[in-house]
């Protein structure tokens, strides 16, 4: 506990977590059960090509998803990629530019153009009217993005699309397990690509998948995740080595065994976050909008000035020289990674709330690791540096201090200008 402003760890006090807190900890797989399946691929000889691992894995996913097919693949961003070869997509596809930079990347690497559109400052997900705007005769497709497990508009993307006769797919990493109105994520616009890193609820360790109720779809990735052969030689595709391999498809269906506790884990600790900041001025968590609060796997808030009396980035490193290792995703936006800057190929509006929301969110540790007492530990210091930011201001000022980071983060954060 903080008793005064110079027990903060950023000022020289002891840090409350020795081993940190990260966003991201892999939930752990039960290292029997993952080894006994490990045993079985070993004995059966067949270590990757469409194993029975991985069809195994597949019937799951489609279980799940409630959809006719799943192609699994070596990670998310080969979903993505395959999704969009296997949709014939050229030019232009709008994306949000407020998602993970594999998003833009997966497309640009097939050759395809990102182009980024606004999203909604209350789920974080594309805004149909930026869309609009957006869409021009180059353009081939439009991908939304269900950020954070929040299910994107489904319906106004939906008739965008129809409106300019364009496929809707959809980056469903964040969402496994998640629904819509009832709808599950896995069957929503043409088809939806998932991510099994293992950050996530669902993990293979590494590993992705492309969902989809098109069979001639479906048969087009399946192709294409394996060089475009079809039977034993013939060519039909430029396909390229996607496969998920035996090992990874065991690790994947290791984890469905705990996926509800991991889920459940997730909500409680999503629960105890809002009740343990609802009283915290300018401390806004995101509200989850999927059914029953979908897979709860990531805790955002935002972070208001004005309220909360300091920043984001003033807030960020006070709590990471605690162990508390809390990132500001998506900083600084795809829009303004250096691959994308060029602003009249990439940005053809203005993306308002997508800065907005890049400068005050921060994303929290949660996950099987995390604790009832950890985020106890957690809502203490943010209320504690709420109600004396300007302590902390005036304090950080008169000793012209350097901040002291914790001993096991890589980021190094130097003393804010004024403070020279």
């Amino acid at each position: 506990m903080k008793l005064q402003v110079r027990d903060l760890a950023i000022f020289g006090g002891q840090s409350l977590f020795a081993c940190p807190l990260a966003v991201g900890n892999p939930n752990k797989l039960d290292r029997d059960a993952f080894l006994a399946r490990i045993a079985d691929v070993l004995d059966s000889g067949q270590l990757t090509n469409d194993g029975p691992q991985v069809k195994a894995f597949e019937a799951r996913i489609r279980r799940v998803t409630g959809t006719r097919h799943a192609i699994a693949v070596c990670n998310g961003t080969m979903a993505l990629q395959i999704m969009a070869m296997a949709c014939d997509l050229t030019g232009d596809v709008i994306v949000p530019a407020m998602t993970f930079i594999a998003t833009a990347h997966a497309l640009r690497w097939v050759g395809l153009n990102p182009v980024f559109a606004d999203v909604h400052r209350r789920t974080h997900t594309l805004d149909a009217d930026s869309v609009a705007a957006c869409i021009s005769p180059r353009t081939s497709a439009i991908l939304g993005v269900h950020l954070w497990g929040n299910p994107c508009d489904v319906d106004r993307l939906l008739a965008v699309a129809k409106q300019h006769g364009l496929p809707l797919l959809f980056d469903a990493s964040h969402a496994f397990g998640c629904k819509s109105h009832g709808v599950r994520i896995g069957g929503l616009g043409d088809a939806e690509a998932f991510s099994f890193h293992a950050t996530k609820v669902l993990q293979a360790i590494e590993g992705g998948a492309i969902t989809t109720n098109n069979d001639q779809l479906a048969d087009r990735c399946r192709r294409l995740r394996n060089f475009g052969i079809t039977g034993l030689t013939q060519i039909n595709d430029i396909g390229t080595n996607g496969k998920m391999s035996e090992i990874a498809a065991a690790a994947g269906l290791t984890s469905f065994a705990t996926l509800q506790d991991v889920i459940e884990a997730n909500k409680r600790n999503y629960t105890q976050y809002q009740t343990g900041t609802a009283d915290i001025p300018g401390f806004d968590l995101i509200r989850l909008t999927a059914d029953h609060r979908g897979n709860a796997q990531y805790v955002v808030a935002h972070v208001v000035e004005q309220k909360f009396g300091m920043s984001r980035n003033d807030l960020l490193p006070i709590l990471r020289a605690e162990g508390i290792f809390a990132r500001s995703y998506f900083e600084p936006g795809c829009h303004k990674a250096a691959p994308y800057t060029e602003r009249q190929i990439h940005q053809p509006v203005d993306l308002p709330v997508t800065d907005g929301v890049l400068s005050d969110v921060i994303q929290f540790p949660t996950g099987t690791s995390v604790s009832s007492d950890d985020i106890a530990a957690v809502t203490d210091v943010i209320r504690f540096a709420q109600r004396h930011s300007a302590a902390v201001d005036s304090f950080r000022k008169a000793q012209n201090s350097q901040l002291v980071p914790h001993p096991q983060d890589p980021v190094v954060f130097p003393s804010l200008p004024d403070a020279a």
